[in-house]
């Protein structure tokens, strides 16, 4: 199922201020949780890491 645009919007928002994969309220995301993981590289997100 995809992501809201206004979650998604907001995701990459706090992404970009991260260095390290974070969920879109601002928290790491465990190594371990591949669902989360999952999402965060289908939808894109992972673009955004801040370098």
């Amino acid at each position: 199922m995809p992501l809201d645009n206004g979650v998604k919007k907001n995701w990459i928002e706090i992404q970009r201020k991260h260095s390290v994969p974070v969920n879109a309220i601002g928290l790491k995301i465990d190594p371990k949780d591949s669902n989360t993981l999952k999402v965060w590289r289908d939808e894109g997100i992972d673009q955004f890491v801040k370098k």
